[in-house]
């Protein structure tokens, strides 16, 4: 009798064990036959769905599905009897489970055959992927909220782009009206007081245009607007270019502006650079009150070192850390005039950022500032200051030469009209290309176009400029004005006859450039 029994325990031990393993496993398990009845199911199908071990045993699996899926998986279960096959159950449906309570809570299936001599059962592994889903919609809800963001930050980027590029002409159109109207009466008036009224004007026009400049430099910056156009270029030819502009106004104020050059070239964006250069020698002679300015170029092993320095006032130790902040200024007490905004050298941190440049500063209270610019070296040719200046012939004298003016701004208009008339040239104005050919076929050929850039309608000036010179054959010079900085205006190809020019424009800028077009 003993050996039976121990034959016995030795035969029924495998199913004690695999139902050991059943119960230990981590998901819930059941076992159903061909009908679809359940013939096991582990402890942790008690702990998901709430139902006892002895109440789940001899049920149909839809026991534990909710009702409206009932009918569609009895088809699916038959489907799957007639080809059985280890798979997942529903790939791409949502599956719920139904607790006993009634509560539903999605769920993952495995399906797996188990081949028992003629009859096929069924294992199926459920898991509660709750935790899951949720952790899935959050991630959803993420996505379409950072979508969303994304979206409207577009739009908000598209909307400053067309507000800039409407600013950019619309806010400058009145400024150059009114510099063109200063330069006609400064031209017209000989009286020693109107000549001082009118010299405080320009002063005044000078204020506003560079305090739009730099609010809408800033603007464009922030925007992502400024698309660097790197290049090789001299230093000299730069420095020539900032002697001359800055050596009168250094001058003014009793200093003394010294450049000291250099045969290098550097690797960036030429204009980008200038513009850096221009905000540090404007800040350089504003806060010098005696002594001198200078420009200087020192050649480094992997690198060029372009410096500013003064012998200003100075910036104390614990506000160096503020300097590049808009709209501070250093040692100006709120009850003293102003002679800036303090948005200089906020720009100069963002073209440096940009760039991708090294900017140092070095200063002593008392006895002066040094900034200095470190830029790759670049591989352009010395020698090329005047072609890289645009400089193709000396002024020319005073003249009657025929100018075809296209401007559709009245005002704007009127007052480069009666610049140019001023000088003694014949001047045909026109507000559209269909006026300026037709122009071009009823009179004589002008001998230069002045247009602005944006015109009514979409059209260009550089669509005027080429349709003219098409139509007349010849190389008209011309003079494109435009206060749009955005990357198409700088992508222009432009020729030895052809200057662009940025608004708003002085009365002298605008004449020493018609004069040097005709005498080319």
């Amino acid at each position: 009798m003993e050996s039976i029994t121990g034959f016995l325990s030795m035969m029924y031990a495998p199913i004690d064990l695999a139902r050991s393993a059943l119960d230990s496993a981590p998901d819930a398990m059941v076992i159903i036959d061909e009908q679809g009845i359940i013939r096991h199911a582990n402890r942790q199908v008690t702990v998901l769905f709430g139902f006892p071990h002895e109440q789940i045993v001899g049920e149909r699996i839809e026991i534990l599905l909710p009702e409206r899926f009932r009918a569609r998986h009895l088809a699916h279960r038959q489907s799957y009897m007639s080809s059985v096959r280890v798979r997942p159950m529903g790939v791409g449906l949502d599956l719920f489970g139904l607790r006993q309570d009634g509560s539903e809570f999605p769920v993952e299936i495995s399906l797996s055959p188990i081949e028992q001599g003629e009859r096929v059962l069924v294992a199926a592994a459920i898991r509660d992927v709750t935790d899951r889903k949720h952790v899935e919609a959050e991630l959803i809800v993420a996505r379409q909220s950072a979508e969303r963001a994304r979206e409207s930050a577009d739009r908000a980027n598209q909307a400053k782009s067309r507000f800039l590029a409407t600013a950019s002409h619309d806010l400058r159109q009145p400024l150059q009206t009114l510099s063109l109207l200063n330069g006609v009466l400064r031209r017209s008036i000989v009286e020693t007081d109107a000549q001082e009224v009118l010299g405080q004007q320009d002063q005044a026009i000078g204020a506003m245009a560079r305090l739009l400049n730099a609010l809408l430099d800033i603007s464009k910056l922030e925007s992502g607007a400024v698309t660097p156009d790197v290049t090789d270029f001299t230093v000299r030819s730069l420095f020539e270019e900032l002697r001359v502009e800055f050596s009168s106004l250094a001058a003014s104020k009793g200093l003394t502006f010294n450049v000291i050059s250099s045969e290098d070239s550097v690797h960036s964006d030429r204009s980008l650079v200038e513009q850096i250069l221009k905000n540090l020698l404007s800040n350089a002679i504003k806060y010098t009150r005696q002594g001198w300015v200078a420009l200087r170029c020192l050649r480094e092993p992997s690198s060029v070192r372009i410096e500013v320095l003064d012998t200003g006032v100075g910036i104390p130790q614990d506000q160096q850390r503020y300097i590049y902040d808009e709209f501070y200024q250093i040692d100006v007490p709120t009850n003293r005039a102003r002679e800036g905004y303090g948005l200089g050298l906020s720009i100069v941190r963002r073209l440096v950022t940009l760039l991708d440049l090294k900017l140092e500063v070095h200063s002593e209270v008392g006895k002066g500032s040094l900034f200095a610019l470190s830029l790759p070296v670049g591989h352009a040719v010395a020698g090329a200051t005047a072609l890289e200046r645009g400089q193709l012939a000396p002024r020319a004298t005073r003249g009657a030469a025929h100018i075809l003016l296209v401007e559709d701004d009245a005002s704007v208009r009127d007052a480069t009209r009666m610049l140019l008339k001023g000088e003694g040239y014949k001047v045909t104005a026109v507000a559209s290309l269909a006026e300026a050919l037709a122009q071009a076929s009823r009179d004589a050929a002008p001998e230069l176009i002045v247009t602005d850039y944006h015109l009514k309608d979409g059209e260009t000036g550089m669509q005027v400029i080429v349709a003219l010179r098409e139509k007349l054959g010849v190389p008209l010079g011309a003079v494109l004005i435009t206060g749009d900085t955005s990357a198409a205006v700088h992508e222009l190809r432009l020729d030895a006859k052809l200057r662009l020019a940025s608004k708003p424009m002085k009365a002298e800028e605008l004449l020493g450039t018609v004069r040097t077009l005709l005498n080319a």
